[in-house]
């Protein structure tokens, strides 16, 4: 019933942002710009292919939460990369999966937990917007991949984070790839303790018990994903995710007050990019 409710809801939300998303579409090369002195977009023979993304999610209000927010959104990953030396990652012929190894490029940006907003958590310290930047490495082929990727945020927490999963790859009809399999997230000390940590200060603030939350592994769920392409450099894709929290992130009273099962919705229109430098 629970998850029924946060589907529901994010359709209705997720409406108007498809058809935002499909008037973005029609103007076809919509990032000016980018490219370096010299750099040519979609080249034949390129240095760099990576897939962009922007649209909206339906996630919880901050970890732990039991509380939805409809919020932007958006998705990055390196397809190709070709070094100076000649060494490749990838394969700069592909639409929709990477052949091999991979160099992945790992970005996640999350939204400021403004406690004042959540009486359950009013008293605990603010976390401003993070975004986190990374890297990581990936096998893919045309009917399975695996990968792991580690990032450092910026500006909110500050620390250190991982994820790592596996996905069955399957591609029904033209244009269309359904992937599915397992997730991992990790954190370290200072991120676990910054979104579920109580220290003496916020817990007589808020009236939660002190808690010290130590690093590891975060959350362990399920990712969904339908990447619908119009053509090799245009798409739709739809994120369907379930999380459990785990750990001192599950026993953290923060989570306590909210629930230990976080999902979340995401759409967003997506351009493969390629660049000659």
């Amino acid at each position: 019933m629970k998850f029924s409710k946060h589907i529901l809801a994010c359709a209705v939300a997720l409406s108007g942002s498809l058809s935002m998303a499909q008037s973005v579409f029609a103007q076809d090369g919509f990032l000016p710009g980018l490219l370096s002195a010299g750099g040519t977009l979609d080249d034949p023979d390129p240095d760099v292919v990576m897939t962009i993304g922007a649209g909206a999610s339906y996630a919880p209000a901050y970890f732990g939460s039991d509380d939805y927010e409809l919020s932007p959104s958006g998705t990055f990953r390196f397809d190709y990369v070709r070094f100076p030396n000649g060494f490749t990652f990838g394969s700069g012929n592909t639409v929709g999966f990477v052949e091999g190894f991979g160099l992945r490029g790992s970005a996640n940006y999350i939204g400021k937990r403004d406690s004042s907003e959540h009486d359950e958590i009013n008293g605990l310290d603010d976390v401003n917007r993070t975004l986190e930047l990374g890297l990581g490495l990936g096998y893919e082929q045309a009917n399975y991949r695996v990968f792991a990727n580690a990032r450092y945020g910026f500006f909110g927490h500050k620390s250190f984070v991982g994820d790592a999963g596996a996905d069955l790859i399957a591609r029904p009809i033209q244009g269309l790839t359904l992937t599915a399999g397992p997730r991992m997230n990790f954190g370290s000390n200072k991120f676990a303790n910054t979104y579920f940590g109580i220290n003496q200060t916020e817990s007589a603030a808020s009236g939660l018990a002190e808690y010290s939350a130590d690093g590891g592994l975060m959350s362990a769920g399920v990712e969904i994903t339908a990447l619908y392409q119009f053509n090799p450099r245009w798409g739709v894709r739809a994120d369907l995710t379930w999380d459990r929290l785990t750990n001192d992130a599950k026993d953290s009273p923060i989570t306590q007050q909210g629930d230990d099962d976080q999902f979340r919705i995401k759409l967003v229109l997506v351009r493969r990019i390629s660049i000659d430098f």
